[in-house]
């Protein structure tokens, strides 16, 4: 697996897990609220100019920013790795 942080742009990949950091454990039930949970489709689609921050990303018919600290918390499985829905 590999967090959203790291996928590259446009990689179709399904969500697995999300895990919030001990400093923030609110941010789990956030992205969970705004649709990161298992088993959906995402992709990134677009990185902020300079450093990647935020990400732009697609969940499902949705589309969030999220800053890098944000997507790292998502355990994501790319398609081309065999994912299956």
């Amino acid at each position: 697996m590999t967090q959203l942080h790291e996928l590259a742009l446009r990689t179709p990949a399904l969500v697995r897990e999300v895990q919030a950091p001990e400093a923030q454990p609110e941010w789990r039930a956030r992205l969970e609220e705004i649709g990161f949970l298992p088993g959906e489709p995402v992709h990134v689609l677009a990185q902020g100019l300079p450093g990647g921050d935020p990400l732009v990303v697609r969940i499902a018919d949705s589309t969030f920013a999220l800053r890098r600290a944000e997507a790292a918390c998502v355990q994501v499985q790319p398609l081309d790795e065999g994912a299956t829905r």
